[in-house]
C-alpha cells in the first residue's frame, strides 16, 4: 500500500446522519440532501428542476394531466439522489399549487408508485414559518428582519428576531400565476406592468399596515425569483449584487423591459431560458411589496424552505418539536383541563405501546399525533361542553398550527370530533398519508383512554393488560375493580357496540 493509500487510516470518522428535503414548488422542484455531524447540517448536494405546476392549474383548479406528468417526471429524476435514505430522514413539502389543486390527491397517489414517502401539503402560513427558519439559520443579521419568498403561486411575508416569527402571511400572487395573467402573450407593455403591480397592491392592502406598524430593521428576499432580480439589477447598474435590490433599480428593469418590448428581445446575460417567461412578473409582484411595505433596500438569502425543513427535522431528531410549542400554546389559550389531559395521555400512551405492533401502527408520527389529540381533545369546552367534541375539532382543523401539515392537521381533528358519541363512517375523511384502518385504530384508542377516564380523578386506573390482533382489542382489568365502577362498566358497554360498528372487536373483563 502506498502513503497515499494509507493516508486517513487513523482517522476516526464522526457519527453522522444523511437527511434530505424535497420542495414540491409551483414554479421549481428543489431537492437538497445534507448531514448532520455534531449537531451541525453540512449540505452535500443540491438538484433543482423547473416544473412550473402551476401553469396546469385550470380556472376550477383542475391540475392538467401535462402539469401531473411533468411533476411526476421530476420526481422519477429525485429517485436515484434519494436511494438509501431511511424513511424517517426525508421530508417533501408541496405548497401553492397542491394546496389549490382539487385533485392533487391524484399527483400525490401518483407519486406514491415512485418515492416511498409521504407527501406533506402544507398552509401558506406553515409555508412561511419554514422559509424564516431557513434563513433564520444561515443569516448572520442581527435585530427584526422581514424576510420574502416569491413563489411560483404565491409570495410569503414573515417578520422574526432571532428564531422566532412574529408575524407570517401568504398571499395568492406567484411569478407563474402572474405570467398567466399579465404576460402570458409574451409582450413587455408599460400597461401590463401597471395592471401586474396594481393587483400585487391590491392583495398587499390585507398585511400592508399591520408590517409597517411593526416594522423591521432588515428585509431579506429569498427564491430564484428574487436572486435572478438582484443579478439583473446589478448588471443594468453595473455593480454587484451585494448592494442590494432597491425600488429605483426596480423600475430601471422595467424600464429595460418594454424598451426591449419582447421577452425574446431581453438581452441581459444573467438571465437563464428557464426563469425568462417568469421574471417580468416576479419584477412587477417586487416593485409593488417594496412600493407598498415601503421598503428601501432588500437582500438576498440562498435559503428558503428546504433549508428551513432541513433545520426542523434536524430539531425533531434532538426532540425539539416545535409541535409540543405549538399543542400547549393552544391548550394554554383554550384554558384545557391540563390534569386531566396528563390522564388521558397516560392511558392513551399505555393503549399504544400494547397495541402499536400487532395493530401494525408502530409509527413515531402516529404515535405522537395521537398524544396531541389526547392533549388537545377538550380544547372546545371553553365554547360549550354539549357537544364539546365538534368544538375541539373546528378549533383544531381551522386554527394555525406551527408545524403540522395539513393531513396531520385533519387527522388532528379528526381523532378528536370522533373521541366520543358515534363514529359515522360515511364522514369520515379521505386521507393521503394515513389508512382509513389506521385512523380508525388511533380513534379507537383516543375513545378508550377518554372513556376509561371518565371521572376525572388521579390514581384511579388499575394497572391495564391489552391484547390486539387485526381488528381486536381486549382489555384486562382487576375483576374487584371493575366490579367496584359500574359506571365505567356500563360506559364500556356501550362503547363495545360502536366499536362493532366501524369494525373493530372489543372486549374487557
Amino acid at each position: 500500500m502506498t502513503d497515499l493509500e494509507n493516508a486517513l487510516s487513523g482517522a476516526t470518522p464522526r457519527d453522522n446522519t444523511k437527511i434530505a428535503a424535497l420542495d414540491i414548488g409551483s414554479n421549481s422542484f428543489h431537492l437538497v440532501t445534507a448531514r448532520i455531524v455534531a449537531g451541525s447540517i453540512q449540505i452535500l448536494h443540491k438538484v433543482k428542476q423547473k416544473v412550473r405546476m402551476a401553469e396546469g392549474l385550470d380556472s376550477d383548479n383542475m391540475l392538467t394531466d401535462d402539469a401531473i406528468e411533468r411533476g411526476l417526471e421530476a420526481l422519477r429524476e429525485c429517485e436515484e439522489s434519494l436511494q438509501g435514505f431511511q424513511p424517517d430522514s426525508v421530508r417533501i413539502v408541496a405548497t401553492y399549487t397542491l394546496r389549490k389543486a382539487i385533485n392533487s390527491g391524484a399527483f400525490i397517489s401518483a407519486a406514491k408508485r415512485i418515492l416511498p414517502y409521504p407527501i406533506e401539503v402544507i398552509s401558506g402560513v406553515e409555508e412561511a414559518r419554514l422559509i424564516y427558519q431557513g434563513v433564520a439559520h444561515t443569516s448572520a443579521s442581527q435585530g427584526s428582519r422581514l424576510v420574502i419568498d416569491i413563489g411560483g403561486g404565491s409570495t410569503e411575508f414573515i417578520i422574526g428576531e432571532g428564531f422566532d416569527p412574529l408575524l407570517m402571511r401568504s398571499l395568492t400572487m406567484g411569478c407563474v400565476s402572474y405570467t398567466q395573467r399579465f404576460f402570458a402573450d409574451g409582450e413587455l407593455r408599460p400597461k401590463a406592468f401597471n395592471k401586474a403591480i396594481l393587483a400585487a397592491q391590491q392583495e398587499l392592502e390585507l398585511i400592508a399596515d399591520r408590517y409597517s406598524h411593526l416594522g423591521w430593521q432588515h428585509c431579506i428576499g429569498t427564491s430564484g425569483t428574487i436572486r435572478t432580480l438582484a443579478n439583473l439589477q446589478a448588471e443594468l447598474l453595473g455593480n454587484d449584487n451585494e448592494s442590494g435590490i432597491t425600488l429605483s433599480g426596480l423600475k430601471q428593469l422595467i424600464d429595460a423591459c418594454c424598451q426591449a418590448g419582447k421577452i425574446g428581445k431581453l438581452k441581459f446575460e444573467s438571465l437563464s431560458d428557464d426563469r425568462r417567461p417568469v421574471f417580468p412578473a416576479g419584477l412587477a409582484i417586487l416593485c409593488a411589496v417594496f412600493e407598498s411595505l415601503q421598503i428601501d433596500k432588500m437582500e438576498y438569502s440562498s435559503a428558503a424552505l428546504r433549508e428551513g425543513v432541513l433545520y426542523e427535522m434536524e430539531d425533531r431528531m434532538e426532540h425539539h418539536d416545535i409541535r409540543q410549542r405549538t399543542a400547549e400554546s393552544i391548550a394554554t389559550r383554550y384554558d384545557v383541563d391540563i390534569a386531566q389531559a396528563k390522564r388521558v395521555l397516560a392511558t392513551t400512551a399505555t393503549l399504544y405501546e400494547q397495541c402499536a405492533k400487532d395493530w401494525k401502527i408502530e409509527n413515531s408520527e402516529l404515535q405522537s399525533i395521537l398524544n396531541w389529540a389526547a392533549l388537545l381533545h377538550e380544547v372546545g369546552f371553553q365554547i360549550n361542553t354539549r357537544g364539546y367534541q365538534k368544538h375541539s375539532a373546528y378549533i383544531l382543523e381551522n386554527a394555525e398550527l406551527p408545524g403540522f401539515n395539513q393531513e396531520q392537521q385533519k387527522l388532528l381533528a379528526t381523532m378528536v370530533l370522533y373521541h366520543r358519541k358515534k363514529i359515522k363512517l360515511e364522514e369520515l375523511p379521505t386521507f393521503e398519508q394515513f389508512s382509513r384502518d389506521t385512523v380508525i385504530k388511533l380513534i379507537s384508542l383516543l375513545r378508550l383512554a377518554t372513556l376509561l377516564n371518565i371521572k376525572r380523578q388521579d390514581n384511579l386506573l388499575p394497572k391495564l393488560k391489552v391484547h390486539a390482533n387485526k381488528a381486536l382489542i381486549d382489555l384486562h382489568f382487576n375483576k374487584q375493580w371493575l366490579g367496584s365502577k359500574p359506571l365505567v362498566s356500563a360506559e364500556l358497554d356501550i362503547e363495545k357496540s360502536r366499536l362493532a360498528q366501524v369494525g373493530i372487536e372489543f372486549s374487557y373483563s
